[in-house]
């Protein structure tokens, strides 16, 4: 008897304690038409049977860590064990529309240089608003989720190319990330998807949004979206970003775009808008405020591998200083939509 032959893709979905999520999230897989595919659940030691359940309900490749490595090391775990061609991926907190698969896969047909595919992620709980199609960045390194807060009224229907894709709900050419590399793991979580997104994107791949893929995504699941430890890694690693990939022109101005969207932040939380909003009274703006130093002397204290990451980016690099520049200002999310819609 032959071997079973490889599927074309493998979707990654990473969990860690939230098994009810989870099953929701393969049952939506389960229904997926017209794709050839394998699931590779890679569990971050949960406590609540939810390995045991996606193998025993769904038949799903299960890595069982003994403990919670992060989004980043855990996905990198599932690229190494990827059978397929390309590798979604689908957060547990997500469920996916039937042709979700179908629809990404597709993206890479266009040309051989589409090394990324992203989603139309809608919020679960309010499916005609949207939480991202894709994904901008901000001068100083924060990156944000296109189209996010929107009332879905078909403005993102048509295939059309973005920036990179919002990690949620997105798939990767196999070469692409055998020849760039997968997620830093010094991320650990959050703008893990946009560190990778932009570093495909100056080795001259391109990214491809496909709003026939549609995905329901539970906001804040993960960490709570008031949680000082969701803004401390936020904020470290949108300078850790920075650091390792942005041209030094544009870094040297990093404290000048950061004290605009600190300065507009606070406008915006005066108007009860935004994430600053979600820390009210003195206390908390204050608790708020250590935290943010907290995550920027963390950073300060990565830099230098950041920057001998930097130094190694030279070999897999085609887009020039100017071009990233430019790549960055034509995604570019403007300050007052970054601080007054919340991530």
């Amino acid at each position: 008897m032959g071997a079973e032959p490889a599927p074309d893709i493998s979707v990654a979905v990473v969990n860690w304690n939230r098994r009810d999520h989870l099953r929701a999230c393969l049952a939506s897989l389960a229904a997926q038409r017209g794709a050839n595919f394998e699931v590779i659940v890679v569990d971050n030691g949960s406590r609540d049977g939810s390995a045991e359940m996606a193998r025993s309900e769904f038949g799903a490749r299960v890595i069982a860590n003994a403990a919670n490595l992060g989004f980043c090391a855990a996905n990198n775990q599932a690229f190494a064990a990827a059978r397929g061609q390309f590798i979604a991926l689908l957060n547990n907190d997500a469920e996916a529309a039937p042709d979700f698969l179908v629809h990404l896969r597709r993206a890479f047909d266009a040309a051989p240089d589409i090394g990324m595919a992203a989603a139309k992620v809608l919020v679960f709980e309010d499916p005609r608003r949207i939480d991202k199609v894709g994904h901008l960045i901000y001068p100083d390194g924060q990156n944000r989720g296109r189209g996010t807060g929107e009332i879905d009224c078909g403005q993102y229907d048509r295939v059309e190319e973005c920036l990179l894709p919002d990690g949620c709900a997105a798939m990767y050419r196999k070469t692409m990330l055998e020849a760039i590399g997968g997620f830093d793991e010094d991320f650990f979580m959050f703008a893990d998807d946009a560190e990778l997104g932009l570093r495909a994107r100056i080795a001259g791949w391109r990214c491809l949004y496909m709003p026939g893929a549609v995905v329901r995504h539970h906001r804040g699941a993960s960490l709570d979206v008031g949680s000082t430890q969701r803004i401390f890694l936020i904020e470290r690693n949108r300078v850790l970003l920075a650091a390792k990939l942005f041209p030094w022109s544009l870094l040297l101005m990093n404290p000048y775009y950061f004290s605009l969207r600190l300065a507009s932040g606070v406008l915006a939380a005066a108007g009860e808008k935004g994430e600053m909003a979600r820390f009210p009274g003195f206390t908390n703006k204050l608790r708020l405020a250590w935290t943010i130093l907290r995550a920027d002397l963390a950073a300060l204290r990565l830099i230098p591998r950041m920057l001998r990451k930097r130094r190694r980016m030279r070999s897999i690099a085609k887009l020039t200083p100017a071009e990233i520049r430019r790549l960055i200002r034509e995604n570019r999310i403007p300050v007052r939509a970054l601080v007054e819609k919340s991530n």
